[in-house]
């Protein structure tokens, strides 16, 4: 796919989940560039089946967090934001679709444990 000079590139970063006792979070990709336009995906993956909720959040660089998602049992959407949770397989998905460059930014999962 060739790149035009003009393209737009956002960067999303991740950091390690919080973590809680012996629960265990690791999310990926780490980082990714992604053409303005563009759709995206976050993986959280956890392992504790006992955990009550999952949250997504949001920190612009020199910000406070913003919590995007609390999700307990189901996905959910908000705009071009959406967040599903597959509890059997442990695993939670951040989508942004139509990446924009407002969407730069870190993202992060959280478990609750129970």
């Amino acid at each position: 796919m060739e790149k035009s000079l003009g393209a737009s590139f956002l960067i999303f970063c991740l950091h390690l989940g919080w973590v809680s006792c012996q629960q265990k979070v690791e999310q990926s990709p780490p980082t990714q560039i992604v053409q303005e336009g563009e759709n995206t995906t976050f993986s959280c993956h956890y392992s504790d089946s006992t955990s009550t909720r999952l949250q997504w959040f949001r920190q612009d660089t020199g910000k406070g967090l913003i919590l995007l998602f609390n999700i307990v049992s189901e996905g959910k959407q908000k705009g071009r934001l959406r967040s599903t949770i597959n509890k059997k397989e442990l695993l939670s998905s951040l989508y942004i679709t139509d990446s924009q460059p407002e969407d730069s930014s870190t993202y992060l999962c959280a478990v609750e444990p129970q």
